[in-house]
């Protein structure tokens, strides 16, 4: 899907111009759909409205969902069972997301009770869920022939959704020039007994082809889908392990705030400290209030994030998700719930039931009612 080039006004009696998605009078963007309501405060300041409005969602759908699922074995599988690159690629011949349906993932998140969507654009496994001109590596270069971002951005827009794309940042176990385990932990690399040839090694290695490959693919999701809402950065402990200022994080930041201004940027924890909100995993480690906003990151399985299959049949209940959110409101911090789509894309049935459960439960007796 094409950034639009082309320029429609329209004018709002009293309220200023306002035009569609990408263009404006005076540069001036339009108003993203998920942020009805807050015209005036976005005029001003675009990502204020959009922390503003972050701090009040409370509760978002997480997807992992890509080449591991195949498998049904965790979407460290690559890694924990120290699958080579050539191997492990074989997976996109089989990638079919026959059934992964943008229009009914955005009906139940709102069925739910949440606001927003965050899905696996690009794991630590390299495989992109759109149609990157960086890689081949790619779900339009799959059976699936299709751009899995480009059908959820629209389905999101249509619906007032929010839409905040995950990306692996730092950690890679594809890319040839992605960090190594010998200046990086952080499980930069699976620990293969035997070389890894599709890697690069010693004076061969450069740092830099990756971080200009990331770099492009960011900018090139926010060229792509118009009124992204936030960029969810993944992979903390690699760059974190060693010297995290080669990163140069802040360029890539800045780089996204100008080509949408209302985006908000997360690192997990905050690897730079500039980050626009804080996302650990499943609770909350500082003390006290937390200065930015919060989201704390779980998941509907009992273990992992992608799907897997030792799981089915135990998942979490309406209990565990009214539990959690309980939880993510003491701090205050919104609930980024995970589940993990079945090999077709299908979303799990265990996890559909639940949702659909914590959603009329918040329909029936309002956040007052579920946070007592």
């Amino acid at each position: 899907m094409e950034r639009r080039t082309f320029i429609e006004l329209s004018l709002l009696a009293g309220a200023g111009a306002m035009v569609l998605p990408g263009c404006g009078l005076e540069g001036q963007r339009s108003l993203p759909p998920y942020l009805k309501g807050m015209e005036a405060m976005y005029r001003r300041d675009p990502r204020g409205t959009s922390t503003a409005w972050f701090r009040d969602a409370r509760y978002g759908l997480f997807i992992h969902y890509g080449l591991y699922s195949l498998l049904g074995r965790h979407e460290w599988v690559q890694y924990k069972e120290k699958i080579h690159v050539a191997e492990y690629a074989k997976l996109k011949d089989q990638f079919t997301a026959e059934k992964f349906d943008a229009d009914f993932i955005t009906d139940l998140a709102l069925e739910a009770g949440m606001k927003y969507i965050n899905i696996t654009t690009r794991h630590h496994d390299s495989f992109c869920l759109w149609d990157s001109q960086y890689t081949d590596f790619k779900s339009t270069n799959s059976p699936a022939k299709r751009d899995l971002i480009a059908e959820l951005s629209e389905q999101c827009n249509q619906k007032g959704l929010a839409l905040f794309l995950y990306y692996s940042h730092g950690r890679d176990w594809r890319h040839p020039h992605a960090p190594n385990n010998d200046q990086w932990g952080g499980a930069a690399r699976p620990k293969f007994e035997e070389k890894e040839p599709y890697y690069k090694y010693g004076e061969a290695h450069d740092l830099e082809i990756y971080l200009q490959f990331m770099h492009n693919q960011v900018e090139e999701l926010l060229d792509n889908y118009d009124d992204v809402a936030g960029i969810w950065l993944d992979g903390f402990a690699t760059p974190a392990s060693g010297d995290r200022s080669v990163f140069r994080c802040q360029e890539l930041y800045d780089m996204i705030h100008s080509k949408q201004p209302q985006v908000l940027v997360s690192y997990k924890q905050g690897l730079i400290g500039t980050e626009d909100f804080l996302a650990p995993e499943r609770k909350y480690k500082g003390e006290g209030k937390p200065e930015k906003p919060l989201e704390i990151c779980d998941h509907l399985q009992k273990k992992g994030w992608g799907y897997l299959k030792t799981e089915d049949g135990n998942h979490k209940t309406k209990a565990d998700v009214i539990a959690m959110l309980k939880r993510a409101a003491s701090y205050p911090a919104n609930l980024l719930l995970n589940t993990g789509p079945l090999p077709s894309g299908e979303m799990h049935p265990e996890d559909v039931q639940v949702l659909r459960q914590v959603g009329q439960e918040i329909k029936t007796k309002g956040w007052e009612g579920i946070l007592a």
